[in-house]
């Protein structure tokens, strides 16, 4: 059996090491073909050196790092992951990039034709009119990393999507499910850091406590399983078991459930169109008898009708959104502005620049550049 070569871009955060093992215990299965990381140097080489890939790139530095296996070629710069594509050609891409800095690699998979497994729902976000179509046209597979997204994939496998009625993306609700609305603006980022549920890094973390990853995830179901805003629903469920649910047209419904552990979603996509063993915490039903789920509040969570007005909006708009989330983010992470202030803002950006057709990845980008600007001039004019 020949084996899959594998890309993982982000090596050193959650997915990208969560990959690394799963590749380790299947070496027999998968060989790394690139590695990436953005300026952790001394974690990339010790991963190259466990892993032998032919390519390995530093985005935020350009020196060879000290201990890089000497039969691995170096790149730098966000350009040296295209280039590192390209010299490695791998077969499926595992793209665990943080932010808009994952969009290229995105597309030079797609327009390849190649199996995506996709942990940077901002590619969507930003460009799913552009990318989709592509997808159809080269023949390249999606497959979502995200645990609620990998949930569906799964609920939909054989299925009709003309038989869908609507999916039920679930929530944690995040740290601040309980939290006194009126104590919000004193939430500090060391609150805001602690989710009940992942191990994640900055962005996401402070993602989930806005909820704004589930305001991106509406729109990376949107894209992916092609539905219309009316099917899409969001549910908080704080005990993370059901990681989404799709409703047929007949009324069946069909959820997958299990103890949250992204190596799930990762084996997943890794493997497919195939299940092959591994190592879990089994899931105990007895134990997780009571499952809760509450509607989400809009008040508390402004973010999640944030995604369907830029659904309504179109275009490029979020791009816009996908931009200014993550200027005002790491605004916050600084100590600039108050918590609720994420998503005021935010909104205030996506609302401020009218919405344009994207024909090309450049549109995309001025996008992003337009929302990053807004974002900074608001912040900037604040009293």
């Amino acid at each position: 059996m020949r084996k899959r070569r594998i890309a993982i871009l982000g090596c050193t955060g959650s997915v990208g090491t969560n990959a690394l093992r799963i590749v380790d215990s299947n070496r027999d299965r998968f060989e790394v073909a690139c590695l990436t990381a953005n300026s952790r140097a001394d974690d990339l080489a010790r991963h190259a050196a466990a892993f032998l890939p032919a390519a390995a790139v530093l985005t935020a530095a350009t020196d060879r790092p000290c201990g890089l296996p000497a039969a691995t070629s170096f790149h730098s710069g966000p350009d040296g992951i295209l280039a590192a594509l390209e010299q490695s050609q791998p077969d499926l891409v595992l793209n665990a990039i943080t932010g808009a800095a994952g969009l290229a690699a995105s597309e030079w998979t797609i327009r390849r034709g190649l199996t995506l497994a996709l942990a940077n729902k901002e590619s969507l976000v930003m460009a799913g009119s552009w990318l989709m179509p592509m997808a159809r046209a080269t023949g390249a597979t999606i497959l979502p990393v995200d645990s609620e997204h990998c949930a569906i994939h799964q609920c939909l496998r054989g299925e009709d999507r003309a038989t869908i009625r609507r999916i039920h993306l679930t929530a944690s609700g995040g740290p601040f499910r309980r939290r006194d609305l009126a104590t919000f603006d004193s939430i500090t980022v060391e609150e805001a850091m602690k989710h009940p549920t992942w191990n994640m890094g900055p962005r996401i973390t402070i993602g989930s406590a806005t909820m704004m990853n589930k305001a991106f995830e509406v729109l990376e179901a949107h894209w992916l399983f092609d539905l219309a805003p009316t099917q899409i629903e969001v549910l908080v469920h704080p005990q993370s078991i059901v990681h989404s649910m799709v409703e047929f047209v007949d009324g069946s419904m069909m959820a997958q459930l299990g103890l949250p552990d992204m190596r799930v979603p990762i084996l997943y996509c890794l493997s497919h169109p195939e299940r092959i063993p591994f190592d879990f915490q089994p899931f105990d039903p007895v134990r997780w008898s009571r499952l809760e789920f509450e509607p989400v509040d809009p008040v508390r969570y402004p973010s999640v009708p944030l995604a369907f007005e830029v659904l309504a909006r179109g275009g490029d708009a979020g791009a816009v959104l996908n931009a200014a989330d993550e200027e005002l983010t790491a605004q916050f992470l600084a100590g600039n502005v108050p918590f609720r202030a994420i998503v005021s803002t935010v909104r205030d950006v996506v609302r401020a620049r009218p919405a344009r057709p994207i024909t090309c990845l450049q549109d995309v980008m001025a996008a992003d550049a337009d929302g990053r600007r807004l974002a900074r001039e608001l912040l900037h004019a604040a009293p």
